[in-house]
C-alpha cells in the first residue's frame, strides 16, 4: 500500500475537505497498529503542530442515560446558528467483535451529517478505561487544524476511572439528570471537582429543581469556585426540546472569556502538553521493558524472596537506561 502524503492531507484538511480530515484521524487511530502506522502518526503530529491551538475544546461527560448525545446534537445546532465551525469526537465503547466504535452517537447526530460546517467522528475506546480513546489528543489537533472553532468531545460515561476528559478539554461540562442518584453519589464519583459547567438535563422531570439546589449547595461549601475564581454555573436544560441550550452556550462563552482574561487556558494547555509528553515517554519505556527478557526472571526472584520489588525495579531501570 502506498504511503500517505501527510503534508498534502493536512493542507486539504485545512481547506475543510472532510475526506482529508477523516483520513488523518484514521492515520492517528491506527498509529499503534504497526511500525508504519507509528511513523504515519509521527508525521501527522509534526505536520499539525504549527496549525493547532485555536479551537475551544469542550468536554461533555456524565453518567450514562443523562442525555449526552442529545445535548451534544442540540449544542452543535446552537453553535452552527452562531456561525461557528464545529467538530465532534463521540468516543464510543469498542465493539467486542471488531474493536471499532459502535457509532451510536453518530447515528443520533445524523441531522448534521450534510452540514459542511460540522465534522462528526466516532472513536473507539479500544478498552481504554478513562472514557477516551488513546488517539483523542491527536484527533483533536486534526479538527483544530481543519478550522473548527469549537471541538466537542463526548465521552462514554463517567465514574471514578472515567474523568480523563478534564485533561483534554478547555471547558468541562458535566451532565446530570434528576432521579439518577443524589449529589453525594455524584461527589463520590469525583465529577463535581472536574466540572467547569454543570448541566441538569431533563429538567422537566420531577426532582430537577432539587438536583439544581443540591449541586449549588455542595458547591457553596467551597465558595462555589473550587478555589480557582470561576463561579461554576448550573444550567437546567431539556435537550430533547432545545430548552436551555442558549444559556449553555452563554456559559461556555463566559468560561472561555474568563480563561483567556486570566491566562487559565494557557495554563491548562501547558499542563495538557506536559501530560501528553509524559504519557508518550512512559509508553516508550514500557515498550523497551517489554523487549527485555530479564523481566520474567526478576519477577521469579521477587516471588522466591530473593529480591524485593524495589531492588528488582532498580535492576530493570538499569537495564533499560543504563543508570
Amino acid at each position: 500500500m502506498p504511503r500517505p502524503d501527510v503534508p498534502d492531507l493536512v493542507e486539504r484538511a485545512r481547506r475543510g475537505e472532510a475526506r482529508a480530515v477523516a483520513r488523518l484521524i484514521s492515520l492517528v487511530e491506527s498509529g499503534a497498529d504497526s511500525d508504519a502506522g507509528a511513523a504515519d502518526l509521527r508525521a501527522v503530529a509534526a505536520a499539525l503542530a504549527p496549525h493547532a491551538g485555536r479551537a475551544h475544546v469542550v468536554g461533555l461527560t456524565g453518567p450514562p442515560g443523562v442525555g449526552k448525545s442529545t445535548s451534544t446534537s442540540v449544542l452543535v445546532g446552537a453553535l452552527r446558528a452562531r456561525g461557528r465551525r464545529v467538530g465532534v469526537l463521540a468516543v464510543d465503547p469498542s465493539s467486542p467483535f471488531s474493536g471499532g466504535a459502535l457509532l451510536g452517537d453518530r447515528v443520533r447526530m445524523g441531522e448534521h451529517a450534510t452540514d459542511d460546517g460540522v465534522f462528526i467522528r466516532s472513536m473507539a475506546t479500544r478498552g481504554h478505561l478513562g472514557g477516551l480513546a488513546w488517539a483523542t489528543p491527536q484527533a483533536l489537533r486534526v479538527l483544530d487544524a481543519a478550522g473548527c472553532d469549537v471541538v466537542l468531545v463526548e465521552t462514554v460515561g463517567v465514574g471514578q476511572s472515567e474523568i480523563e476528559v478534564v485533561a483534554l478539554a478547555d471547558t468541562t461540562v458535566v451532565l446530570l439528570a434528576p432521579g439518577m442518584g443524589d449529589g453525594v453519589q455524584a461527589a463520590k464519583a469525583g465529577i463535581l471537582e472536574i466540572a467547569d459547567v454543570f448541566v441538569v438535563n431533563k429538567a422537566d422531570r420531577d426532582g430537577a429543581a432539587q438536583t439544581v439546589r443540591d449541586l449549588r449547595h455542595m458547591m457553596s461549601l467551597d465558595g462555589g469556585d473550587g478555589g480557582c475564581g470561576w463561579q461554576r454555573p448550573v444550567v437546567p436544560t431539556v435537550a430533547a426540546r432545545g430548552e436551555g441550550v442558549d444559556e449553555l452556550v452563554a456559559a461556555l462563552d463566559a468560561h472561555r472569556e474568563w480563561m483567556d482574561a486570566g491566562g487559565e487556558r494557557t495554563r491548562r494547555r501547558l499542563a495538557r502538553a506536559e501530560a501528553e509528553i509524559q504519557a508518550i515517554t512512559l509508553e516508550r519505556v514500557r515498550a523497551r521493558i517489554g523487549d527485555r527478557s530479564g523481566l520474567p526472571r526478576l519477577a521469579e526472584r521477587v516471588v522466591a524472596g530473593e529480591l524485593d520489588p524495589y531492588a528488582a525495579a532498580d535492576e530493570l531501570a538499569h537495564s533499560v537506561t543504563g543508570r
